[in-house]
């Protein structure tokens, strides 16, 4: 019988730390997008797809910034879901991801299993690490819930037995989701049932890409002879799969041919059963299908050039095997987003599990067999009737059964939208019990009309931006931090210059400056206002600054962190916006006032580096590499390191510096 358990996985872990205090205003520009021309010569619903309801921030996200690169034994809570066949490992609090998935009758793991928990900046908003089996829903890219809790519970399965629920309200299109997680007794295939639902009248974009990691040295084998490419020079090709067209070139079906890191969209055909596997040298592996609502395929490799080899390292423990991810989704590539029709759903079943071929078939030159041969061994080990009817089983029997037992709680902003809207969602539960001290100013508005003011000096709390919040913030009495909130809805809304007036009516009255200066000062620098924002930042730092030094700390230990938490953010984005300015002597002002401790962050020695550069004092910056540093969220896809060292020297980038994921 299978069992559902909680447990504990000990790893080496960096600890996430607080998340940033300063709301994400800034434009959202993804490292997987594509330039105008090729947009024009896509295929015509491929386009719309990709021009669907792109994110104007990442509000009202929290980026996740506070993680550093040191790392200690660390207990995570973990649930394992098992039967006689098959152990899998699952982290309710770091996005419901699937840690690990053992064949017990084969003696194997079928995934990557990441030896370590290390953030990195993946994610939409920051911290995402790398294994697994991750559900990524909301915008292109990696969830803002990578290392976020989910609520999980013990359901019951369609067969009666016992299946392991994952939930949680998806915050960047507001929409509700569910992850079912059984392995039907004696099944070798860990079976995925996931429902995304609108509750709204209008309706929503939708994202979702089921992402596994495994290892690299594999062949990844899909039904189809074409896929389209993207790498990171933001363009978007269709060719020929896995070897170029004239034929003799790189078989493009083994990650380790590949010269940089690229996504490899395979273009199936209609009516083809859904399915990819990877598989070693002696033609086992894993595998993974669907039904069909999730139709598209994915491999993505970080390549064999020093770039993506230092990714690697950089997500893992040095010295260990390289990954690579085989993907599905339910758009053709992950540049595309579907439309979900106000009080509509999508759900589908997915299956994970292990799958032995002939080698000399699967592994052959010939892909037309190796297709074949992994389809052959997909068809005896789960036939694609078994996975439509388990489908049908579960959304009829199992879908909206409510959870027994609890095994883990995730947010309380589902619980503030069901008490907002009234909605009913059979089966996944957000009640107000969850509700935290991030709701309770939000259920005060909902409540009596009345944002609540700040305690003195505290920092402003989580924004919401939805139009229904929006609304009732405009209608509520208005103060500083009425304003303020009311800006950012306005500002995510795309009324720029409504933000602007209500962020500077508030200034207007405020005893705390900082919020409302730093938000103006992001607005002058969207619009094209360097001069203007950079001296705005610095007012929003030098404000806080003097209230925290004319703060007793002594017993609030709290306060002091959150204080020096804001000092660090707002001097960070100072200084960086008064260099662009042109203004190195105000950002060496800045730069002295900021924690000492926060000085000897990475990022900071690289804004260190920077600022020595615009003083003419090269040599200087020169010693701050030579020093060594780490830039701990540093962005996919950044090349910001490369850019400052050609400022300093036109010696080649060190390797330990060297993080390009495209041809130079």
């Amino acid at each position: 019988m299978t069992t559902v358990r909680r447990a504990v996985l000990t790893l080496p872990a960096a600890p996430l730390g607080p998340d940033s205090p300063l709301p994400a205003l800034r434009t959202h520009r993804g490292t997987h997008a594509v330039d105008e021309q090729t947009l024009a010569e896509l295929p015509r619903d491929m386009a719309r797809g990709i021009g669907r309801a792109p994110l104007r921030s990442l509000l009202p996200a929290p980026v996740r910034d506070g993680y550093g690169r040191e790392r200690t034994p660390t207990d995570l809570d973990a649930i394992v879901i098992e039967n006689d066949r098959i152990r899998a490992t699952v982290l309710p609090g770091l996005g419901g991801r699937v840690h690990s998935l053992f064949h017990k009758a084969g003696g194997r793991e079928l995934l990557y299993r990441n030896p370590v928990f290390q953030p990195a900046a993946f994610a939409l908003n920051g911290a995402w690490f790398s294994g697994g089996i991750e559900w990524n829903i909301g915008a292109t890219g990696h969830t803002t819930l990578s290392c976020s809790p989910l609520h999980a519970a013990v359901v019951r399965a369609p067969d009666g037995g016992r299946m392991l629920r994952l939930w949680e309200w998806e915050r960047l299109r507001d929409l509700p989701f569910q992850v079912d997680l059984w392995l039907p007794d004696g099944s070798d295939f860990l079976h995925i049932g996931v429902r995304v639902r609108n509750p709204h009248e209008r309706p929503a974009p939708v994202y979702w890409w089921s992402n596994t990691a495994v290892p690299e040295d594999r062949r990844v084998v899909a039904p189809a002879d074409a896929a389209w490419h993207h790498g990171y020079e933001r363009s978007l090709r269709r060719l020929p799969f896995p070897v170029p067209e004239s034929g003799g070139g790189t078989d493009r079906s083994y990650p380790l041919n590949g010269d940089h890191a690229a996504d490899w969209f395979y273009d199936l055909p209609d009516g083809q059963r859904r399915w990819i596997a990877a598989l070693d040298a002696d033609g086992t592996g894993l595998v993974q299908t669907s039904t069909d609502p999730l139709r598209g395929r994915k491999l993505f490799l970080w390549g064999r050039e020093s770039g993506g080899r230092r990714w690697q390292e950089w997500l893992t423990e040095p010295g260990t095997p390289g990954y690579a991810e085989i993907q599905a989704g339910l758009a053709r590539t992950q540049l595309e987003h579907l439309e979900l029709p106000g009080g509509g759903e999508l759900s589908w079943l997915e299956a994970y599990g292990p799958l032995a071929a002939d080698p000399a078939a699967a592994l052959g030159d010939d892909w037309d067999t190796a297709r074949e041969a992994v389809e052959d061994g997909l068809a005896e080990a789960l036939p694609r009737a078994a996975v439509d009817a388990a489908y049908t089983a579960w959304r009829e029997q199992a879908a909206d059964s409510e959870p027994e037992t609890v095994l883990a709680v995730g947010s309380g902003w589902g619980a503030l939208e069901v008490l907002r809207g009234h909605f009913e969602l059979p089966g996944t539960p957000f009640p107000e019990s969850t509700l935290g001290p991030e709701q309770e100013p939000w259920r005060a508005l909902l409540d009596t009309g009345v944002l609540p003011a700040l305690e003195k000096g505290a920092a402003p709390g989580a924004p919401l931006v939805s139009s229904p919040w929006r609304d009732m913030l405009e209608t509520a009495p208005a103060d500083p931090s009425t304003e303020y909130h009311l800006g950012i809805a306005q500002w995510h809304a795309g009324d720029r210059a409504q933000a602007v007036r209500s962020w500077e009516r508030g200034l207007r009255e405020a005893a705390v400056r900082w919020p409302l200066l730093r938000c103006l000062a992001v607005a002058d620098r969207e619009d094209g206002h360097p001069a203007r924002a950079a001296e705005r930042f610095a007012e929003a730092f030098a404000d806080h600054t003097d209230h925290a030094d004319h703060t007793d700390h002594t017993d609030h230990t709290d306060r002091a962190a959150e204080d020096e938490a804001v000092s660090a953010a707002l001097g960070r984005e100072a200084v960086t916006a008064l260099l662009a300015a042109g203004r190195a002597g105000r950002a060496r002002e800045v730069w002295t006032r900021l924690p000492e401790e926060a000085r000897g962050r990475g990022a900071f020695r690289l804004l260190e580096a920077r600022l020595l550069l615009a003083e003419d004092r090269k040599d200087e910056a020169r010693a701050v590499f030579d020093a060594g540093f780490e830039v701990a969220d540093l962005r996919e896809g950044a090349e910001i390191l490369g850019e400052v060292w050609a400022e300093i020297t036109d010696e080649p980038l060190p390797y330990a510096y060297e993080f390009r994921m495209r041809p130079s």
